[in-house]
């Protein structure tokens, strides 16, 4: 066995490809980003859904192989780019034209405090303990369940709270 611990200081340090190479890939992949999600972006309330959160990561590696050379031209790494963002943006316009696949493809909110009581069985099938909704309540001001009219979990993963009338 050749040395294990030994460092080849010299690929260590050395690159492969020229800077000026690795700097205008990752300009133009974070310039065209930048502008792919400006054009096709929309303004959403709240936090990320999980097809965001996917969508992300699937543009993250996309630019990550356009930045390092692993596609032999950075038009490659756009054009996967630009496919990702255009299926997000197709499935978007769907759901919000075709209800029935809106319902298929997104999950509803779900009820889990109701006129003060605990939904027990809307929180166990989402594996909400009553330490975890009290704290999201704690977040909202809210002190007691009794002062909550509605909480529902919401598509994107929030917690939604309307409090009775004083």
């Amino acid at each position: 066995m050749d040395n294990l611990f030994s460092i080849d200081w010299h690929a260590f340090f050395v690159p492969e490809n020229s800077i000026l190479d690795v700097v205008a890939r990752g300009t133009v992949m974070y310039l065209a980003i930048f502008l792919f999600l400006r054009v096709m972006g929309r303004r959403q309330s709240g936090s990320f859904a999980t097809a965001d959160i996917l969508v992300i990561v699937l543009l993250a590696d996309a630019a990550q192989n356009g930045m390092t050379n692993e596609y032999k031209s950075v038009t490659e790494g756009l054009a996967l780019i630009l496919t990702i963002l255009a299926w997000d943006y197709a499935i978007d316009w769907l759901c919000f034209h075709v209800p029935a696949l809106r319902r298929l493809l997104t999950a509803p909110s779900l009820c889990l405090i109701k006129d003060g009581v605990l939904q027990h069985r809307n929180m166990r099938k989402e594996l909400i303990t009553k330490e975890e909704l009290m704290s999201q309540l704690r977040e909202e001001g809210v002190e007691s369940v009794a002062q909550v009219k509605r909480a529902q979990l919401e598509e994107d993963g929030r917690i939604s709270v309307i409090r009775t009338q004083p």
